[in-house]
């Protein structure tokens, strides 16, 4: 499977909303399932892409997953400040899965974290069930930041987000992008 990253196409928003909504779906990730109002974020890739970065990761014709890149703090980030991007919503198709789609995804959003002027690192929320996601990062060099976990939903105990970031590093020192 040869896989290209690009910006997404409006003409595709509709159809990686309903990706991006049938991955957190199927997995379990909506803690209210259909009726689970973050639903409607994840379905709504115009207004993210308004505000942000939205990438998609596709084979030929065939669109496999997206990720939202956020540049900095700004409407679209949950923990980004000043000096720091953000990932949001990486998703890739279930019947895409194990192919390298989400690792392609996300190291398209350190490339262009590491080429903004001024972004020392890049942040992350997570599910704690996220595990294959959780693989992605570690591999990539992201780190756990426990002291930064959050709660979207505060009057609910059980929806910790925990939190990942990676530092980037000067190029001309080390550069584990190749």
């Amino acid at each position: 499977m040869t896989i290209h990253i690009r910006e997404a196409q409006p003409t595709e928003y509709d159809i990686l909303g309903e990706t991006t909504a049938q991955a957190y779906l199927q997995d379990g990730l909506l803690d209210f399932g259909e009726s689970d109002a973050y639903l409607t974020e994840l379905k709504d890739v115009a207004k993210r892409a308004a505000a942000a970065t939205v990438l998609v990761a596709v084979n030929g014709n065939a669109l496999l997953g997206g990720v939202t890149f956020v540049p900095g703090p700004g409407p679209m980030a949950d923990l980004a400040a000043p000096g720091e991007a953000e990932i949001r919503m990486l998703a890739v198709d279930r019947a895409a899965r194990g192919h390298g789609a989400g690792e392609a995804l996300v190291r398209a959003c350190v490339d262009r974290a590491r080429a903004l002027d001024g972004c020392e690192r890049v942040v992350l929320s997570t599910q704690r069930t996220m595990e294959s996601a959780h693989r992605i990062y570690r591999r990539l060099g992201f780190v756990r930041t426990p002291e930064r976990d959050w709660n979207p939903l505060p009057q609910l105990d059980d929806i910790t987000l925990l939190t990942y970031e990676l530092t980037l590093r000067d190029r001309s020192r080390h550069n584990m992008w190749g």
